[in-house]
């Protein structure tokens, strides 16, 4: 009987924006003493996945680390593997961008290790059908996907090893599927499991086990250093396996060597997949708790191994996207200004900076931070304010009307070559987005607090908002309205626009654009002014009469970072951080998005006016 062929792959990953002492603490604790237990004991041939944020600050920071690698890859012992440069899920990008980034990937590989990657670490392992005329077209040959990716097709899990070809336009790529068994048994369970499950495997046959899976895990997610290291799981692993090894039972290979020397499994078109628990946190909290409720239910008929489970599904990743507006925010802001960058003939400044920006971490949430993590979204912010700003140089001062977020209502897109900001009518003319460029901070970044599935769970469940945050989203308030329930979200308003569409018209001046929003009842007029170096002024007029004498009218501006306000006529002024609580690798984790501001003027006075100076 011949050995059964082992891939082991590893992803090593950082976002764009994180804390140098973070890339710092995984060379340490993760990145160097794995490659150095493998070389110990020369467990080669891998395959090697290292994301271009991480090796751009290794080139700048580590830069012996990336020899070790590079000599790693000159050897043979380690075949590297391609994706999106700057690590996008490539299916949220624009199809250009596909290629573009991977070619990036392509161009550094070559450029600093001297070989030529053809195999694909796809990000989050989140595959759409339309994906083969991209890798294609950038020269990939084969991609790492999810055995789970077949399951939920039907295809039988005994069939699934071995690699498959797919195509779309008539383009080609092979597809090797990663065993889900094999990413929970490494590192977690006693290497002795992991010699069973091979060992199962070559008995029935089969040719090839795929691990692959992150790095990170073999050191840097909470209690594995001490497992992985300390306490011999790694050193006991790599001595199981190199006795299979001996004995003839399993021989060590490469994704591009088992793609040539196995026989293929045929023809397979995959359907819109991820892993198994993207799926699930892409679902909104009942839904989750529905899935989880019939996974229960169902669990006795639902036999270990035949894939069945497969069956029962969470959402497509993109319903982050619903689930979170500012995630949708950022999306549709890189895609336009990914379309504005090739219109005004891709200046490289512009391009790298979308690129950087399209860097997945931010743009959805799971058992790490993600885009409840405030760094990581302002990174994002800022690339695409610089890419703005180099983008509208001497550009003339403008506002457009468009569906900027997809969503079936207009909003109107202000912008000059000093600021970039959106209007929501249907919001009640709330903003949206506020960037500036000098600064590279999108003002109105603020994650709304919202009930998660893991809140329930909790004794004492944390506030969450009654409505989307944004800046100027106009109120009435009640007296009994106090500052403690307010701060909590457990008040009535009086009046809200937080959802209310108001028709809104824009007037250019020489050097101000206003555009004035006004309710079909008559009840409120807000006018917002913007100059052309980016400040904004709001007048609001309302009727008096309309709400209770000891009413307040009470705008509130949630902001990521502190700006002038001045209210006119002078007032009290309510302001409380905003702090969400989200689950992270080391449990739920309290961590303030920005402050909230709220001026309160008496419903009595009818006009108001606040600025933000620029």
């Amino acid at each position: 009987m011949e050995p059964l062929r082992l891939v082991f792959g590893v992803h090593f990953h950082q976002p764009v924006g994180n804390f140098d002492y973070v890339f710092a603490d995984h060379v340490r604790d993760v990145y160097r003493p794995f490659l150095e237990r493998l070389a110990e004991r020369e467990f080669f041939p891998i395959a090697l996945h290292v994301s271009g944020p991480l090796l751009e600050w290794l080139e700048s920071h580590e830069p012996q680390l990336v020899d070790r690698i590079g000599a790693l890859a000159a050897d043979g012992k380690a075949e590297l593997l391609l994706s999106g440069f700057y690590e996008p899920v490539l299916v949220s990008l624009p199809r250009p961008d596909r290629v573009e980034q991977v070619a990036w990937m392509r161009e550094a590989i070559r450029r600093r290790f001297g070989v030529q990657a053809t195999g694909l670490w796809l990000t989050e392992r989140v595959w759409e059908p339309d994906l083969p005329v991209d890798l294609a077209q950038a020269g990939v040959g084969y991609v790492l996907v999810d055995d789970r990716h077949f399951l939920v097709t039907g295809f039988a899990p005994d069939r699934l090893h071995a690699p498959f070809w797919t195509e779309s336009d008539g383009h080609r790529v092979a597809l090797i599927p990663i065993h889900e068994r094999l990413r929970y048994l490494i590192p977690f369970r006693p290497p002795a499991e992991t010699v069973g499950y091979l060992r199962e495997a070559r008995a029935a046959g089969h040719a090839i086990a795929v691990f692959a899976d992150d790095g990170e895990k073999f050191g840097g997610w909470p209690g594995t250093k001490e497992w992985v290291y300390e306490r011999g799981w790694l050193r006991e692993f790599l001595e199981a396996v190199q006795a299979l090894i001996g004995t003839g039972e399993v021989r060590l290979t490469t994704p591009a060597a088992a793609l040539n020397e196995v026989s293929s499994g045929g023809l397979a078109y995959l359907p819109s997949a991820s892993y198994r628990e993207m799926e699930t946190w892409a679902l909104p909290p009942q839904g989750a708790l529905r899935l989880a409720r019939l996974e229960r239910d169902l669990g006795a008929n639902l036999v270990a191994g035949d894939g069945g489970v497969a069956l029962l599904r969470g959402a497509h990743w993109r319903h982050f996207f619903v689930r979170y507006p500012e995630a949708n925010r950022m999306h549709k802001k890189m895609q336009a200004l990914s379309a504005l960058c090739r219109i005004r003939g891709e200046p490289p400044e512009a391009r790298r900076h979308i690129g950087r920006a399209q860097c997945n971490d931010a743009y959805w949430h799971g058992v790490f931070g993600g885009l409840y993590l405030p760094h990581l979204r302002r990174s994002v912010w800022g690339h695409l304010a610089a890419a703005e700003g180099a983008l509208r140089r001497q550009e003339p001062f403008t506002a457009e009307t468009l569906d900027f977020d997809a969503d079936g209502h207009d909003e109107i897109w202000v912008h000059s070559s000093s600021f970039s900001s959106v209007v929501s009518p249907v919001r009640g003319g709330a903003v949206e987005e506020y960037t500036r460029f000098a600064a590279g901070v999108n003002f109105a970044d603020v994650l709304t607090r919202r009930r998660e599935v893991y809140h329930e769970a909790e004794v004492s469940l944390p506030p969450v908002d009654q409505e989307d945050r944004a800046l100027l989203v106009d109120r009435v308030l009640g007296p009994e309205v106090s500052f403690d329930s307010y701060q909590a979200g457990r008040y009535d308003s009086v009046r809200s626009w937080a959802r209310r569409a108001l028709k809104a018209t824009i007037e250019p001046l020489p050097d101000e654009i206003v555009i004035h929003c006004q309710g079909t009842d008559g009840l409120i007029e807000k006018r917002l002014r913007f100059t052309r170096s980016g400040g904004v002024s709001v007048e609001w007029r309302w009727d008096p009469m309309a709400f209770g004498p000891e009413a307040w009218f009470a705008p509130e501006i949630s902001l990521a970072e502190p700006l002038e306000l001045r209210c006119e006529p002078p007032t009290e002024v309510w302001s409380f951080p905003i702090a969400t609580v989200s689950k992270s690798e080391r449990g739920l984790d309290q961590t303030v998005q920005g402050t909230s501001y709220t001026p309160r003027w008496p419903v009595a006075i009818g006009a108001a006016r606040l600025d933000l100076p620029g």
